[in-house]
Formats: C-alpha cells, sequence, structure tokens
C-alpha cells in the first residue's frame, strides 16, 4: 500500500498511538459478538495502521543508515 493510500488520520498518529488502536481493534475482533461488517471494516483499518507503521519503520533504518554511514566516513579521516 502506497503512502496515498494511508488516511490522513492514520498518517498522523505516532507509532505508539498506531499500535494502541490496533491492539484496539485485535481485542475487538477476538471477542465472541463480532459483526461480520464491522470486522471487516476493522479489518481494512487494521492493515491501514500496520502499513503506517512499516513506513514509519522504513523512515527510520534510513535515517540510521545515513548516520551509520556519516559516521564510517568520519571514522576514515
Amino acid at each position: 500500500m502506497k503512502n496515498e493510500n494511508i488516511p490522513a488520520d492514520v498518517k498522523s498518529k505516532s507509532l505508539k498511538e498506531a499500535r494502541d488502536e490496533i491492539n484496539d481493534i485485535l481485542n475487538k475482533l477476538e471477542s465472541k459478538e463480532v459483526d461480520l461488517a464491522n470486522s471487516i471494516d476493522d479489518y481494512k483499518r487494521l492493515i491501514q495502521l500496520n502499513n503506517h507503521i512499516d513506513l514509519l519503520f522504513k523512515k527510520k533504518v534510513k535515517e540510521i543508515s545515513l548516520i551509520a554511514k556519516d559516521l564510517k566516513k568520519n571514522d576514515k579521516k
């Protein structure tokens, strides 16, 4: 899923906020009184939140890689 397909309200969430909402959705889906129509919407939301978290991690990995690269350059000087 591309970044454009993630709703703005999901994009604005921090990692902790997204994780908390995922936990809420999972608890709801695991309950015995689940409505199928709502479950589909919850599942779609879960996918959006998961993709947002994935993008946050990829961004952080890129930042860490750049920092590591800069440190290696400075060590060679």
